[in-house]
């Protein structure tokens, strides 16, 4: 029997220091996880949509996306609603929704009181990467099982992004105002399944409705620094998955440009109904008219930014679509509240994911660009408008003024095929 040493005073009081930080996360861990029991955590029960059966030779990927309200900014909304202001109101629902769907994958946005929420998230067992734009006190959080691997990382800095390689500095950016808004790139290497992963992206962009030209070269810059991302990690077969807060709705330039197919088009101001009144506890300062030295570019130069990637695809616009052809509940899109074409695309992404006294919209988004077969194989479901009304956040309902998304991908491996799936 080999002869155990002594510990030394150092060596007692590092595993005593172990200790006792293992004990304080712990007890974090359990004040902030969700109990089903607890009536502050009641929210809305979403039912879950099935659209494609399982198969054991497929690789399944949940993703959940949704903007949370951060509560810096939640103090600015007291008149739209009361609970917007109470963080203790909000937070344990808030956990409960994020915790609900049993997400692969998480994208959040507006995220602040990192106290509160990643002691709930390592409880659940995920691991995350979080990032902000340079001075906001809320930022992008990519959370993930703990059966994918971080491999690598990236922050797009849209106001410092150039979409020109000639001319003076500010003709390279072509940027109409900096809005210190990000992007967060995240390459996920799965455990399970060697040799497979995804590339995910979140994203929060530029919020005034009047600044549809930044939000669509804000979107350009996402799709081509994901799609060079992957390129420069040489990763061609893991699919590309963005999810987040875009800020435009289906029938803005911002989302009609992200399928190249589909020229850019100028959109005059929104309904009423669509944008609502501009929230006065959400001001612009510092702002201009662009001059023509700012170099924005021309509609097909924007067109050009979307054109690395295939078709970007949306997993409710198409799980919705495919939904909408075999059920027989009647329920309201986009598309039919706005009286859109039927095969235009945008036509079945939810009603609504954003529901407030100031705006009610689409602004949410699960997009997918890959060459492989990939097939929806489940959404979660939308709340009805009756529920809505008055707005969010309500208690007992919704802690977040938008609505959360959570779509389950299904690929094929890198030379299989998949039933119904899509390319």
């Amino acid at each position: 029997m080999s002869k155990r040493f002594p510990l030394t005073a150092e060596q007692i009081a590092l595993s005593e220091e172990r200790k006792a930080k293992k004990q304080k996360l712990q007890a974090q861990a359990q004040a902030s996880a969700p109990s089903p029991n607890n009536a502050e955590e009641r929210i809305l029960n979403r039912p879950w949509i099935d659209l494609h059966a399982a198969h054991g030779d497929e690789i399944r990927v949940k993703l959940f996306t949704w903007n949370l309200l951060a509560q810096c900014l939640g103090a600015n909304y007291s008149r739209q609603a009361e609970m917007s202001s109470k963080e203790p109101q909000r937070q344990p629902m808030l956990h409960a929704e994020i915790l609900a769907q049993d997400a692969d994958i998480m994208c959040l946005q507006e995220v602040d009181s990192l106290d509160k929420l990643l002691p709930a998230l390592e409880a659940a067992e995920y691991n995350h990467h979080y990032v902000s734009g340079p001075g906001k006190k809320h930022g992008c959080l990519v959370a993930f099982k703990k059966t994918y691997e971080k491999l690598e990382e990236r922050v797009i800095h849209y106001d410092e992004q150039h979409v020109r390689s000639e001319g003076e500095e500010t003709t390279r950016r072509g940027s109409s105002f900096r809005t210190k808004n990000i992007g967060s790139l995240v390459a996920l290497k799965s455990l399970t399944k060697e040799g497979e992963g995804v590339v995910i992206g979140t994203t929060h962009l530029f919020w005034h409705p009047k600044y549809t030209y930044e939000r669509t070269r804000q979107a350009g810059i996402l799709i081509r620094e994901i799609a060079k991302f992957r390129s420069d990690l040489q990763l061609p077969n893991w699919p590309c998955m963005i999810a987040g807060d875009f800020n435009f709705a289906p029938d803005d330039p911002g989302h009609v440009s992200i399928d190249p197919t589909v020229p850019p088009t100028v959109k005059s101001a929104p309904a009423e109904d669509e944008a609502g009144a501009v929230d006065p506890d959400r001001v612009i300062t510092n702002a201009r008219r662009a001059v023509p030295e700012d170099g924005l570019l021309s509609d097909s130069e924007l067109a050009s930014l979307f054109s690395v990637a295939n078709v970007v695809r949306s997993a409710y616009d198409e799980g919705l679509r495919q939904h909408k052809q075999t059920s027989s509940t009647g329920f309201q899109t986009f598309g039919d509240r706005m009286s859109l074409p039927r095969t235009k695309k945008g036509f079945h992404e939810p009603e609504y994911t954003s529901y407030t006294h100031y705006w009610k919209t689409v602004l949410d988004y699960i997009f997918i660009l890959t060459d492989r077969p990939v097939a929806v194989g489940g959404l979660l479901s939308l709340p009805l408008v009756k529920d809505l009304i008055p707005g969010l956040p309500q208690k007992g309902f919704c802690g977040s003024d938008h609505i959360s998304l959570c779509a389950e991908m299904i690929l094929s491996h890198k030379s299989g095929t998949i039933e119904n799936a899509e390319r």
